[in-house]
């Protein structure tokens, strides 16, 4: 499933702040955070499908997805997790690789997919399941925003729970440089679940009530299922990036993290 907290140009020291979990099998092979295509792509990597759920790019480029929660699929769908990599080996805007997914978007199953470019302070938010009134790509707005396996900023009560104390844990810190370890710790391990009167009944009770927490670790019938990588990216205005992971091994916790510079001016 997945669920993301991010900050779009709004800190006075970092124009992009992100925190995201991913959710997943825990039998499903999982590459973890390292450069890939050649030294182009950063990223944790399914070895399954071989796409990513959170990637980033040299050039200031990033992107993630998360899937839609929904009771049908499509038997055989594309791979969502390859979007990311696509839009960041198509060196494309957000706005035009968005409008060229939208074509082929009843391709896929259910999904909510981010794309930024932090040079050029461009960020989409792309989906195939889009409200009744909404449209398949939107321009983010500056800000906070939590994108759960709904609509960007839908008022689910684990994606408001997730607001509340990222702006309480922000707040914390000031302007102050961001110790995202920690705040990994203090955001993303939340096991708080929610009352099955007010979660959205699309699974069955059982599986919604697990599922509405922000740190999920729970058995089904294909296995144990539940957060298995989290992740915390930053952009600093003079263009380093900091990503960290943290994500299990054979039940072992373990972690990364990676530093790069990006030119922070367009050719």
């Amino acid at each position: 499933m997945c669920i993301a907290v991010f900050m779009w140009e709004t800190h006075p020291l970092y124009p992009f702040i992100l925190f995201l979990n991913r959710d997943e099998y825990h039998n499903r092979p999982t590459e973890p955070l390292t450069w890939w295509e050649g030294g182009e792509i950063l990223g944790g990597r399914d070895g399954q499908a071989g796409g990513t759920w959170l990637a980033s790019s040299r050039d200031g480029r990033l992107a993630f997805i998360t899937n839609f929660r929904e009771f049908q699929s499509i038997p055989e769908a594309k791979s969502r997790g390859n979007l990311p990599v696509d839009f960041l080996q198509s060196k494309k805007k957000p706005i035009e690789f968005a409008e060229e997914v939208v074509k082929e978007a009843d391709q896929y199953n259910g999904f909510n997919l981010i794309l930024v470019d932090v040079r050029s302070k461009s960020m989409v938010y792309l989906t195939n399941r889009p409200e009744k009134t909404g449209n398949f790509v939107t321009q983010v707005s500056p800000g906070i925003h939590v994108l759960s396996n709904a609509n960007l900023d839908s008022p689910w009560l684990k994606a408001q729970r997730l607001d509340h104390n990222f702006k309480e844990v922000l707040a914390r810190y000031g302007k102050d440089e961001l110790p995202l370890k920690e705040m990994v710790g203090q955001l993303m391990m939340d096991t708080t679940k929610d009352d099955l009167s007010l979660l959205p009944h699309i699974y069955s009770p059982e599986t919604e009530y697990d599922l509405s927490a922000i740190y999920i670790d729970t058995t089904r019938p294909q296995g144990r299922y539940g957060t298995r990588n989290q992740s915390a990216l930053t952009v600093k205005s003079n263009g380093e990036v900091c990503f960290y992971e943290r994500y299990l091994d054979k039940d072992r916790w373990k972690e990364n993290t990676v530093t790069y510079q990006i030119e922070m001016t367009t050719k």
